[in-house]
């Protein structure tokens, strides 16, 4: 089973690394990580490369594609080799997902209208201006498409479609042996229970304000 992680300049390194740590422990699972061009590529910090062995020419039928999210991802809405690949190895996918803003970019490339899937909460709205059913869930499937919100909850997507392939108790044991157990310092994780203040400081710094 190949596993495909897009990677694209200033990505966000945990959109890609949750779900290479869980979907990885399939069983019989090629995990690839692919780019335009092969060669390291900078995460959002630039403190960080991961190596994409392989161009999308060389990865044409994964069976699961992660598209992950992040600032570069805006610039990556008018790569055309970029969604001409997703078009393309969709027509062939078992599952197509993403994480974070990495559903813009499947909905860029007309994966996603009129179906239900989710985002990064700041970027919710813009999902929706795509054509899609936005949704605040944490995972949402639809079909084959698979979505998860911000960043940390590509784990989340990652197990919960282990568990959709392999079964719970893989799903179980592979929550068991990466120790995924959250017990967070804060209660802040969504717009719904963060302070008001930084909820509204970051929404008027986002990127994604529809005029």
């Amino acid at each position: 089973m190949q596993i495909a992680i897009v990677l694209y300049d200033r990505f966000t390194a945990l959109d890609a690394v949750g779900p290479y740590e869980t979907l990885g422990r399939l069983p019989d699972a090629e995990l690839v990580f692919v780019a335009e061009e092969s060669g390291p590529v900078r995460t959002d910090t630039g403190a960080l490369a991961m190596v994409a062995d392989r161009t999308f020419a060389e990865v044409p039928h994964p069976d699961i594609v992660v598209v992950p999210g992040g600032p570069g991802q805006t610039p990556q809405m008018e790569n055309v080799a970029l969604l001409d690949w997703l078009r393309a190895v969709d027509a062939t996918s078992t599952w197509t997902t993403s994480v974070c803003t990495g559903s813009l970019l499947l909905a860029r490339a007309g994966l996603l209208e009129g179906r239900r899937a989710t985002s990064h909460w700041l970027a919710l709205d813009f999902l929706a201006s795509l054509g899609v059913e936005s949704t605040g869930e944490r995972v949402v499937f639809d079909g084959k498409y698979v979505t998860a919100a911000g960043v940390s909850s590509g784990i989340d997507m990652g197990l919960a479609l282990v568990g959709r392939i392999a079964g719970d108790e893989h799903a179980q044991a592979v929550q068991l042996l990466t120790e995924y157990d959250p017990q967070p310092p804060y209660d802040a994780g969504s717009p719904a229970k963060a302070p008001a203040h930084l909820v509204e400081e970051f929404r008027g710094k986002s990127r994604f304000i529809l005029t």
